[in-house]
């Protein structure tokens, strides 16, 4: 199993970006996904999640929307009104059912790589 992220860059203040991430491998079911970051001397800190029937929580006063395609094995965040404190290199996370080659069903939390986000003032 793996997540790749994307999307990430540098944006102005005020502005927008909108990252992606993609599960893929041998996926029975995904549960809840995440995005998470961290800034520079900082711990890694939630930013917003989604459970599998589409209901999202986030932690930045609705500046950023979290959204998922099922059919995709994707989420997304569309970050708005971007302000530099939210630089941070940005990582998805997926709670997921994956398939081993022993044909055995496994529980498991992964992480994507993380793409860098940032901000100008």
């Amino acid at each position: 199993v793996q997540l790749q992220a994307s999307g990430g860059g540098l944006a102005q203040a005020g502005g927008s970006l909108r990252l992606s991430c993609v599960a893929s491998g041998r996926i029975s079911r995904i549960n809840s996904m995440a995005w998470y970051r961290q800034a520079p001397g900082k711990q890694r800190e939630l930013v917003a999640t989604i459970s599998s029937d589409g209901h999202a929580a986030d932690t930045v006063n609705g500046r950023f929307t979290i959204s998922r395609d099922n059919a995709k094995n994707t989420v997304y965040l569309q970050m708005n009104s971007l302000r530099p404190e939210d630089t941070a290199v940005y990582y998805c996370n997926a709670d997921l059912l994956s398939l081993n080659y022993n044909g055995e069903y496994v529980a498991g939390r992964y992480w994507g790589q993380g793409t860098l986000v940032t901000v100008s003032s």
